[in-house]
């Protein structure tokens, strides 16, 4: 009998704008219904009821190793105006071993609210990683 094992979260890819872009982490893959409580003053019972609310979605963070004469999360942050926002949708999925997705992830009129640079250290051995954090107005999660 064949044992099944949870997936792995090491093999993913991130798709914007119709172009594939590498990047070591991603997280913020959430969403949370608020609630709303509720009472009768002529209740018989002396508790609220709760009710869902408004789906609040937390903002996406997608980290990368940084590239020479790649600014695209600054160029991308420095489009961002009142009232004008350059959105992508995002399609993020977990792939098997045959780098077909399982689980798909699409996030909806994303807009980068942050974008933060590499941790600069003179003894340090890593690569220069670069973060930007997303706001959107939507995720919904489909597997296959």
């Amino acid at each position: 009998m064949a044992v099944a094992y949870p997936v792995s979260v090491f093999h993913f890819q991130v798709e914007w704008g119709g172009t594939r872009i590498g990047f070591t982490e991603v997280s913020g893959l959430s969403i949370e219904l608020q609630t709303i409580d509720y009472r009768e003053g002529n209740s018989l019972e002396y508790h609220v009821t709760k009710m869902p609310g408004i789906p609040q979605y937390s903002n996406i963070s997608l980290k990368r190793g940084v590239f020479a004469a790649d600014n695209e999360f600054f160029q991308w942050l420095n489009t961002v105006k009142k009232n004008k926002i350059d959105r992508r949708d995002l399609t993020i999925s977990l792939l098997n071993e045959e780098h077909e997705p399982i689980m798909v992830w699409k996030v909806k009129e994303a807009w980068p609210c942050k974008v933060e640079g590499p941790t600069l250290n003179s003894t340090g051995n890593e690569v220069a990683i670069e973060t930007i954090e997303l706001c959107h107005e939507g995720l919904s999660i489909e597997t296959t």
